[in-house]
């Protein structure tokens, strides 16, 4: 797959999970590693054509690995921040942000990236 023609997912992990109350904050590692593992076994439903999903993951955690088919990335600071960076990085590539923050869907909107909800990835 020619990663430059691949819609580029980002998954903002925070907003993901806690977008259903089902106890992910008593370990927010394990939430994220339990989305991580279903975007890798479905990938982002709506979409047919070749992804290369991006999970953003922040604070307590920070520390998923990778896995084939989602890379995972440890925001520094604020996830938001890491997202719009790398929204920023990719150019002029379709990116697709999963978010739903108004104003990180603010943000990467005006660098030229479609942004969905949690529900895409969610299942």
């Amino acid at each position: 797959m020619d990663e430059d023609s691949a819609l580029l997912v980002i998954v903002d992990a925070a907003n993901v999970v806690g977008s259903v109350p089902d106890g992910w904050w008593r370990d927010r590692k394990g939430a994220a590693e339990r989305l991580r593992d279903r975007l890798a076994a479905h990938g982002v439903p709506a979409e047919t054509g070749p992804v290369e999903i991006v999970l953003v993951v922040e604070g307590t955690a920070r520390g998923v690995a990778s896995v084939p088919g989602v890379r995972v990335e440890d925001a520094p600071g604020s996830g938001d921040d890491r997202i719009v960076e790398l929204t920023a990085e990719a150019g002029d590539r379709r990116r697709l942000v999963v978010t739903a923050d108004r104003e990180l869907r603010r943000r990467v909107a005006e660098l030229g990236a479609e942004v969905t909800g949690p529900r895409t990835v969610r299942g």
